[in-house]
């Protein structure tokens, strides 16, 4: 990459942070600019989250600075942010980064000491250091994160130790940034030295393939994932459901009881890697010692399972598991990893909408839904986030993440569940305003298929914050009138009635419905009161059970016939 283009990057980088706060310094800035790169590693996997806030503080002759933290993996891996802006893509050097380190350290030296203690409870910064003392008994890894508009001058930092925890160094350059932000992968490589060489079959398999066959200790498939988290799965096509699925149980009663039959009784893993290195061992034969870019594609829950109970102190040593390694090159993984996971998974079934979670565009459309606060209502202080759900199960697993109530409390008053919506939902409110009701009578996959072909597929650009704001105000929209019809009690055909109805009212209204009103008022204007009863029993729905022929009605429904029927009624605006 060119040096302009890495200037012009940085330059956006800093636009978008100050765009955030309207100030190019201070406290809220330095949120901003933390907040703009997590988007980018969160909806990437590397990070599962970070909560922004910048402390700076004097510590005898020290400093403690950070801008951020976050408890992550049930509380086990302390992660911690620290920043150097302002470098606009020059070079920045060791001693600078070992400084912002040092820093980093300080602070989490002084939360183990009880920090906390030495602020009011009115400081920002109370709140972080509290939190960090009183979870310190259950951390056992700490990861230092530096994010920098400046280029590295060098590769890497070495492990080191906070407090006699093992600590990793996580940093992240303008160079990096770019390359993830550019390339389009779902993350950066992760290089993976097996520490005990693994025996396996090389079964090749193809022109742009290989498979190696080989039985994984299941305390190293739960130590990877403790490792590397949601990065090892971020090409499965869900997420890992807990306990509470009968796979999930039967895996856990398995290794409880009988945990020397786990290899007889558990399907294993499907992985890929762009890389592997094998060796000729005179005792074992041929043996796996390096693996690049591990994604589990399919087992995701079996590999999240042993994690789990590993967490639990549960005994793995007598755990194996099967796992069939494909050998894939870079260029073919976004067309092969989907028909691994289509044909491979057999556990649970498999809808289209999961094989397409991994695109640019969900993952884009999810990190907004993080990020965004929904205008508090009318009377209210207390804000919220519409959460997208990318992947089925997934609201179920960051509230389960959570160990405290008081987390779990707050997760879902944040969160609430009547605001979460997913793909389906997305493909349903789409295309019902933009006049395809009989599209989404087909069904929620159908549907979805439909949209992905004709909408998705043509979007031009990654969606932005603006773009979220108005698919949550067509959220709105639907499932109000939804309501409407519903406490109407017209009996039966909901689903279709709804979707003609919003259809026809955008198709009538759609200049005067102003998608950017309704997300700031977090509701309808009054005028749409009026017009569904109307709208709904007198227009839509005799037209939709009058199917031609006394017809089957929801197979009428389905047909663009059935749409342009409706939208020549004589109703509303012309």
């Amino acid at each position: 990459m060119s040096e302009n283009e890495l200037t012009e990057f940085a330059e956006y980088l800093y636009e978008d942070a100050r765009a955030r706060t309207d100030s190019p310094v201070g406290t809220r800035f330095n949120g901003a600019f933390v907040d703009v790169f997590r988007e980018y590693l969160v909806e990437d996997g590397v990070l599962e989250d970070i909560e922004p806030c910048y402390c700076r503080k004097q510590v005898g002759r020290s400093t403690a600075e950070v801008y951020g933290y976050a408890l992550n993996d049930g509380g086990s891996v302390l992660d911690i942010v620290t920043a150097e802006h302002g470098w606009k893509a020059q070079a920045i050097h060791k001693a600078d980064v070992q400084r912002a380190l040092r820093r980093a350290h300080v602070f989490v030296e002084k939360c183990r000491k009880g920090f906390h203690l030495e602020m009011d409870e009115t400081d920002p910064v109370y709140s972080m250091a509290e939190s960090i003392y009183d979870a310190w008994s259950g951390i056992d890894r700490v990861r230092i994160f530096l994010f920098t508009d400046g280029r590295l001058t060098f590769d890497s930092m070495p492990p080191g130790e906070a407090e006699g925890l093992r600590c990793t160094y996580e940093l992240w350059d303008i160079v990096r940034l770019h390359r993830l932000a550019s390339s389009g992968r779902r993350e950066e490589e992760t290089v993976i030295e097996l520490s005990e060489p693994l025996p396996c079959l090389n079964a090749p398999g193809g022109l742009d393939f290989d498979c190696l066959l080989t039985v994984l200790p299941g305390q190293t498939l739960a130590e990877l994932y403790k490792e590397y988290g949601g990065r090892l799965l971020q090409r499965n096509v869900r997420a890992y459901l807990q306990a509470r699925g009968k796979v999930n149980k039967g895996i856990s009663e398995t290794v409880r009881l009988e945990p020397s039959r786990f290899l007889a009784y558990n399907n294993g893993v499907s992985a890929t890697v762009t890389s592997a290195d094998t060796a000729f061992d005179p005792e074992k034969g041929l043996v796996l010692t390096r693996l690049v870019d591990l994604q589990i594609v399919n087992g995701g829950q079996t590999t999240a399972s042993l994690h789990h109970m590993m967490q639990k102190g549960v005994d793995l040593s007598q755990v194996k598991v099967p796992a069939k390694i494909t050998v894939v090159r870079q260029e073919i993984l976004d067309d092969l990893v989907p028909n691994i996971s289509r044909f491979a998974n057999s556990q649970n079934a498999v809808k289209e909408a999961d094989l397409q979670a991994n695109s640019p565009y969900h993952r884009r459309l999810q990190a907004l839904s993080r990020s965004i606060w929904a205008p508090a209502p009318e009377g209210s202080t207390r804000q919220t986030h519409w959460y997208y759900e990318r992947v089925r199960g997934q609201y179920q697993v960051d509230l389960n993440a959570l160990e405290k109530q008081a987390d779990r409390t707050k997760f879902t008053r944040e969160n609430p569940l009547i605001k979460k919506f997913g793909k389906t939902d997305v493909a349903k409110y789409e295309l019902a305003y933009l006049g395809r009701p009989h599209d989404v009578c087909l069904g929620a996959e159908k549907g979805f298929r439909v949209w992905t072909t004709d909408v998705v597929e043509a979007f031009d650009g990654s969606p932005s914050a603006d773009y979220f704001r108005r698919v949550v105000a067509k959220n709105i929209l639907f499932e109000y009138i939804r309501k409407e019809i519903q406490k109407m009690k017209l009996g039966g055909y909901l689903g279709p009635t709804t979707a003609y109805a919003v259809a026809l009212l955008a198709d009538r209204y759609r200049d005067e419905i102003d998608l950017d009103a309704i997300w700031r008022a977090q509701a309808l204007p009054k005028w749409v009161d009026g017009l569904v009863p109307e709208l709904a029993a007198d227009v839509v729905r005799p037209l939709l059970v009058a199917a031609p022929g006394s017809g089957n009605v929801t197979e009428w429904c389905k047909k663009s016939q059935c749409w342009e029927t409706v939208r020549a009624a004589d109703w509303g605006l012309s």
